[in-house]
């Protein structure tokens, strides 16, 4: 592996990194969680420039990233993607590691050296923390092996519960 990966417990809005990672909605429409906070600390570029990305590329598709400005945020850029919607008549896991990708290579192409990720798909979507976070742990680990400008992935945890399951998650695969 390459680059580096920590874990952090705190705002992601707050991170000094090139790019933060917004587990979005297909329309970006930044109504909750992770993306509410997002759109609130990037106010009004966020938002504004989220509307404008939908209403000239539609929808943001599974694997597909789209990229605002991170407005007032410490970070440059603020790349959306989506995660799934857990359900049990899905590969979810196959959905969730087609998003972290679609992430890191959105920064790559934007020549970030640095990117703080969310557990994507572990809130409101309804995926179980603790399997979120090894699959996202596992495809940064890949990713990362595969060579990249990115060299530091910050793993963003909100919350005591995920902050360990990301943890765990990187002890478990061997970073």
């Amino acid at each position: 592996m390459e680059g580096r990966i920590d874990v952090i417990q705190g705002d992601i809005t707050k991170q000094d990194v090139d790019v933060i990672v917004n587990a979005a909605n297909a329309y970006l429409a930044h109504g909750g969680g992770v993306a509410a906070a997002i759109a609130a600390a990037g106010t009004p570029e966020v938002a504004t420039e989220s509307r404008a990305w939908v209403d000239e590329h539609g929808p943001v598709l599974p694997g597909a990233a789209a990229v605002t400005s991170a407005g007032s945020m410490p970070a440059d850029h603020v790349v959306h993607v989506v995660g799934p919607i857990y359900q049990d008549d899905q590969d979810n896991e196959a959905l969730l590691t087609q998003a972290v990708r679609a992430a890191l290579d959105a920064a790559d192409g934007l020549g970030a050296k640095s990117i703080a990720l969310p557990a994507i798909s572990a809130g409101i979507f309804g995926y179980p923390a603790d399997d979120a976070c090894r699959v996202i742990v596992r495809t940064v680990e890949a990713w990362l092996s595969d060579g990249g400008d990115v060299n530091e992935v910050r793993l963003v945890a909100f919350d005591d519960a995920t902050f360990d399951h990301f943890r765990r998650a990187l002890r478990t695969l061997g970073s």
